[in-house]
């Protein structure tokens, strides 16, 4: 026992010498003007060390108790590249390391993750990306994301209310897009049950964003279903970049002097929110956030939609229908508008462990106003919401993240009734998804990164409109090489996904081969295939809806007693059915993935460090299109055991009817997959930055009309939206010592559209011109920032979707408090 005691008291003699063997290591972060540069990361590595600080308000950076070994230093700051220093020795004294001077950041040294899940610069992403800085964000005259949005090349983007806000990459947008991915910090905000992205349950304050990276492009080989046409990432501020509260409180008004609002007076705008973000010590960080956005009702058209020839078939028509708002339209298909309440809770926990970090999550986000639908608007009721949980460790380049996206919703339909009950079709939902992902980077021979992963997912479904709808599993793993060389770059890879309503395991293929004729230009040609899978409203939707028909043909083959018996409009059932669901006793074909095959010619260019120029030329081919679809209305007609709900005539005059070919429908829409679709474009943008307070850009979007390719099963005409020719963005942001401010212009050609009820409710929307601008100035060295925003100055009816609102001039003032 003397002897264990012993040897125990050798040991600690000689172990705490070399505990006590530790050394600060301390230095200060500068720009290139030699200002002190605050707020800056600093992280200090070394095999199985990794240690992360801010800088301080006079730049300065300090790690207490290192232990001897060699280090590396890395400081990042969003709009500046990143610095490094090496060979950082440090032993049994203190190291003070000489100012680290970080150089503004040219478009194409900004680094991003979502292009292939791992850090590259944009340079030498392997897709044509826009990043969205988050300083240049907050002093935007935007009062929504379509307004941030309406500037990115390539984009095409709707705001259909106060609340509905749609976009989509390179293809026509629609009332419900599902084409496009959204993430935040990588964790998918779409909605699994349908495929569709509601922006305002994204809960984070635009003071907390990083940057927002968008690719322009289809992602599939690396995020799997609904990358279809691109993704949109928004990567947020660690909670050691916010340190400190910022406060901000912003209020104003917006016209509604037209449509249905003439005379009512402005609307109303008010926001709040609020972040704290603490260190108390090297190991634990973390930041709360909290806000709270309102906006009145915006004005709703009025009138009929224009009857025009349709521009698919000019031996048709299309439009004609009177708007349903307010009382002025048809009787029984009257809604009031509505405005929006926005509530968000966010709060995000860093905790640095030997080698890594852990960083857990969590938030809520609420809203209430209209969402547009192919079948018309719905009101979203006060208390829906989505909440979040998260976790996420990641240790140099491995990573393991789990996250769990919680959805409770009400909205009735403002037009259908439900001829069972006679009350509005109900669309409630209570959705669960539950992922786990992991992923690694592993580096062969000097030339190739290759990048692995994948990840399972569980979605729980509980919809009023799906009521016989099945839970879903998903896996899907991927591998990426990056081929380095002198010159040339390669990126060879793919995903294969396995879905629970899907028959056969899905391959997404990218291949990328790219040469920089200089180190600050390169040439990209790609290649990439994606998808999106049935989703389970594709599948089991089942609503049952009354429609007005037209009998008066029937009516004038009848004796005159029973004509008013079919009085003109007639209640109709029709049936709204999913894929897995029978048409009257006869299965549907099953839906398969809808695909799209891109190829793309880009290049990126940045001279004299401030010009940056970009071009991108794209030919995307959709193959098996999920669309909602009208059926002949043979296939399940009334019959005399069946009539139609209030039919007053024998029965067997249907049975009569069916004997002529003459048929009253009862089934009308489902979803198939449809033939291949064409759409290709091109897209020019170039940014300048002046100095390191001004810079400016603009940017052009050709893109042309939709071709139906050649197919057993063609693209009906009837089912395609026509999107903007032509779309010119330019503007510029200025943020100095004590003025800030912002200008852009937007043109958006005309567009049509054919995505909500029926035709008589389809047509153009005109060409339109968006100016807006902000001006702000700095007091307190920056603590308070005043802001005016204006949006719409012009003050333009503009409306973005035949059957949308009118988006008009508001005006808003804001005050930020940074303390």
């Amino acid at each position: 026992m003397k002897r264990v005691f012993l040897v125990l008291l050798s040991v600690l003699s000689l172990t705490l010498p070399a505990a006590a063997q530790t050394a600060s290591v301390s230095g200060a972060v500068l720009d290139q003007s030699g200002a002190v540069v605050p707020g800056a990361t600093v992280l200090l590595t070394s095999p199985g060390i990794r240690i992360s600080t801010v800088s301080g308000s006079r730049g300065e950076y300090s790690f207490p108790a290192v232990m001897p070994g060699t280090y590396q230093i890395t400081v990042t700051l969003s709009g500046f590249s990143q610095a490094t220093r090496g060979g950082i020795v440090v032993a049994n004294t203190d190291v003070e390391i000489p100012p680290v001077q970080l150089m503004v950041a040219n478009l194409t040294d900004i680094v991003v993750v979502t292009a292939s899940r791992i850090e590259s610069t944009v340079i030498d992403a392997p897709a044509t990306m826009t990043v969205m800085q988050g300083e240049v964000l907050k002093n935007a005259a935007a009062q929504s994301y379509a307004d941030l949005f309406r500037t990115v090349p390539g984009i095409n983007v709707i705001q259909m209310s106060s609340r509905d806000v749609n976009l989509t990459s390179r293809q026509a947008t629609l009332t419900v897009p599902t084409s496009q991915l959204v993430l935040v910090d990588g964790r998918s905000v779409v909605l699994d049950f349908f495929g569709l992205v509601m922006w305002d349950f994204l809960p984070n304050n635009l003071s907390d964003i990083k940057q927002i990276e968008v690719v322009r492009g289809p992602a599939s080989a690396v995020w799997g279903t609904n990358a279809l046409t691109g993704v949109v990432n928004i990567v947020t501020k660690r909670p050691r970049e916010t340190l400190g509260t910022t406060v901000t409180m912003s209020g104003g008004l917006f016209s509604r002097d037209t449509g249905s609002t003439v005379g009512k007076g402005p609307g109303a705008i008010f926001g709040t929110n609020a972040t704290v973000a603490r260190a108390p010590n090297d190991r634990w960080a973390y930041r709360v956030s909290a806000g709270y956005f309102m906006s009145d009702p915006f004005p709703r058209p009025t009138g009929q939609v224009p009857v025009i020839a349709d521009p698919r078939d000019p031996a048709l028509t299309v439009g004609g229908a009177a708007y349903p708002v307010d009382g002025n339209g048809p009787e029984g298909s009257a809604f009031e508008n509505a405005g929006t309440s926005q509530p968000k809770f966010d709060v995000q926990v860093d905790q640095e462990i030997i080698g890594g970090r852990v960083t857990y999550a969590g938030g809520v986000a609420g809203t209430s106003g209209i969402i547009h639908t192919g079948i018309g608007p719905f009101d979203i009721q006060p208390g829906s919401y989505l909440g979040y949980g998260k976790v996420n460790y990641s240790r140099g380049v491995f990573r393991v993240s789990a996250f769990v996206n919680l959805v409770d919703a009400q909205a009735p339909n403002l037009l259908i009734n439900d001829p069972t009950t006679g009350m509005p079709v109900d669309l409630s939902f209570s959705t669960q998804t539950y992922d786990l992902e992991i992923g690694h980077t592993i580096t062969v021979a000097g030339r190739h990164v290759l990048n692995v992963g994948g990840n399972v997912r569980r979605n729980n479904f509980d919809m009023t409109i799906a009521p016989t709808a099945k839970d879903r599993n998903e896996i899907g793993a991927y591998v990426q090489d990056e081929i380095i060389f002198n010159r040339f770059r390669f990126s060879v890879g793919g995903r294969l996904d396995k879905f629970g309503n899907i028959s056969s395991p899905i391959f997404s293929p990218r291949l990328t081969a790219s040469f920089k004729t200089m180190p600050s230009q390169i040439i990209r040609v790609s290649y990439n295939q994606a998808f999106r899978s049935p989703s389970m409203l594709n599948n089991y939707e089942e609503i049952n809806i009354a429609v007005p028909a037209d009998l008066s043909a029937l009516a004038a083959v009848l004796p005159p007693p029973l004509q008013g018996l079919v009085a003109t409009p007639f209640p109709l059932v029709v049936r709204l059915v999913g894929s897995e669901l029978p048409i009257g006793t006869t299965p549907q074909r099953p839906l398969t993935e809808e695909s799209l095959t891109a190829y793309e010619v880009a290049y990126t260019g940045t001279f004299g460090n401030d010009t940056t120029l970009t071009a991108a030329w794209y030919v995307n081919d959709l193959h098996d299109s999920i669309a909602f679809v009208q059926l002949p209305g043979n296939l399940d007609p009334y019959t005399s055991g069946n009539p139609p709900p209030g039919w007053m005539l024998p029965p067997v005059v249907l049975d009569a009817m069916a004997a002529l070919g003459i048929f009253l429908p009862r089934t009308a829409f489902t979803y198939q997959n449809l033939g291949p679709l064409r759409q290709k474009g091109l897209e020019l943008s170039v940014d300048q930055r002046i100095n390191d307070r001004l810079s400016g850009f603009a940017n052009y979007s050709w893109q042309a009309e939709p071709v139906v390719l050649s197919d057993p099963r063609p693209y009906p005409t009837d089912e395609i939206s026509l999107p903007p020719t032509h779309r010119i963005n330019a503007g510029f942001n200025v943020d100095g010592a004590r003025f800030l401010g912002s200008g852009s212009v937007n043109y958006v050609d005309e567009a049509f559209w054919s995505d909500v009820l029926s035709s008589p409710y389809h047509g153009f929307t005109d060409a339109y011109t968006i100016v807006n601008g902000s001006a702000g100035v700095k007091w307190l060295g920056g603590k308070i920032v005043t802001l005016i925003k204006l949006t719409n100055l012009l003050n333009a009816d503009v409306q973005q979707h035949v059957f949308g609102d009118f988006v008009t001039r508001s005006g808003v003032g804001e005050i930020r408090l940074t303390f």
